[in-house]
C-alpha cells in the first residue's frame, strides 16, 4: 500500500526519519522560510457535539487551529482540556517559539500551520484530491470513510488495529470482509457493543495493518505506532484532520497513506467538501516521504 510523496524537488533526500526529528528540521528553517520571523495571526477552536441520525450514541470534538497566512494548522484536543490561556499564547507568536510551548497540541497545530504553509495539499505536493458529496453530517462521514478505508490493500479476513474509532470507519471495513480492533484511550464499547482496548501498541502485534487517527499527534501515541509498523513492514494508513500536513512527511518511513483532511472539517458544512490522499506508490522513485480528532 503506499502514498505519494510530492516533487522531487520539494522532497528530495529527506533527512528526518522521527517525529521528534522533523520537528528539529523545522526549528532550523531546513525545510523552508526561518519559523522565527512565521507569526501566527489567529488562533480559535471548534467545538463539535454530534449524534448521527441511525445512531445510538454520539461524541464531541474539539479542535484548536493556528492561522499562518493562508494556511491554517490544527490539533484536536480532549473536550474542555485546553486552557482559554492558549490561544492568547498563541496570537502573535512566532512557529519557532510555539514548537516549544508546553502544550503538546500546541505544538502539534503550529508545526501543522507552518508545514501547510510551506507545502499545501496540492497535487504538485503529491496530494490526490478526494470529492465529498454535499449532504448531512452522516452522508459526509460514510463518504470520507470510503475515502480512507481505500487506502488499505488487504485482502478479507484481514485484522485491522483501528486507533481512534469512528463508527463509519469501522461500517466501511465490515462492508469489505475485514476484521478491526477497535482502539481509543477513552475505552468503552462502540455503537454495536464491541469492546475497544486502550492500549493500542499492545494490540498492533496481533493486527495486519493499522488505521489511525491524526489524533495520535497530539496525544504522543503516534511515534510508537509509526516505529511498529516500521519495523514489521505493515501498512499504517493515517486520517488526519489533527496534522494533516505533517503525517504526510512520514510516507515511506512507516506510514503507507494518508487522508488529509485540513480545516474546514467535514461535519462543518452540508456542501461539497475534499479530502486530499497521499499513497507511497506515487513516489517518485528514490523518494522516501513527501510533506500528512479526527471523527
Amino acid at each position: 500500500m503506499t502514498a505519494a510523496t510530492g516533487t522531487r524537488a520539494a522532497y528530495a533526500a529527506p533527512h528526518h526519519e522521527t517525529y521528534a526529528q522533523l520537528v528539529d528540521r523545522v526549528r532550523e528553517g531546513a525545510l523552508g522560510p526561518d519559523p522565527s520571523a512565521q507569526r501566527i495571526a489567529v488562533a480559535f477552536t471548534t467545538r463539535q457535539a454530534v449524534r448521527h441520525d441511525g445512531r445510538g450514541t454520539g461524541y464531541r470534538n474539539e479542535v484548536l487551529s493556528l492561522r499562518l497566512a493562508g494556511a491554517v494548522g490544527s490539533c484536536a484536543v480532549e473536550p474542555g482540556a485546553l486552557p482559554e490561556s492558549a490561544l492568547d499564547d498563541c496570537v502573535g507568536a512566532d512557529v519557532r517559539r510555539l514548537l516549544d510551548h508546553p502544550l503538546l497540541p500546541v505544538r502539534v497545530a503550529a508545526l501543522d500551520a507552518y508545514l501547510m504553509h510551506v507545502t499545501p495539499h496540492t497535487p504538485d505536493h503529491g496530494a490526490r484530491p478526494y470529492p465529498l458529496p454535499r449532504g448531512s453530517s452522516l452522508v459526509k462521514s460514510r463518504a470520507r470513510a470510503e475515502a480512507v478505508v481505500e487506502l488499505l490493500d488487504l485482502p478479507p479476513g484481514a485484522e485491522v488495529l483501528v486507533v481512534g474509532v469512528v463508527n463509519s470507519l469501522l461500517e466501511a471495513l465490515r462492508s469489505r470482509g475485514l476484521g478491526y480492533v477497535p482502539c481509543d484511550l477513552k475505552g468503552g464499547v462502540t455503537e454495536w457493543g464491541e469492546p475497544v482496548v486502550t492500549d493500542a501498541l499492545a494490540a498492533a502485534d496481533r493486527c495486519d495493518a493499522l488505521l489511525v487517527s491524526g489524533m495520535t499527534l497530539g496525544n504522543g501515541t503516534f511515534e510508537p505506532l509509526r516505529q511498529h509498523a516500521q519495523r514489521y513492514g505493515k501498512q499504517l494508513v493515517t486520517f488526519a484532520q489533527t496534522g494533516s500536513a505533517v503525517l504526510p512527511r512520514f510516507l515511506g518511513r512507516g506510514v503507507s497513506a494518508v487522508c488529509a483532511e485540513p480545516y474546514p472539517f467535514f461535519w462543518l458544512d452540508g456542501g461539497p467538501g475534499v479530502v486530499h490522499r497521499y499513497r507511497t506508490s506515487d513516489a517518485a522513485p528514490g523518494d522516501g516521504t513527501c510533506p500528512g480528532g479526527d471523527r
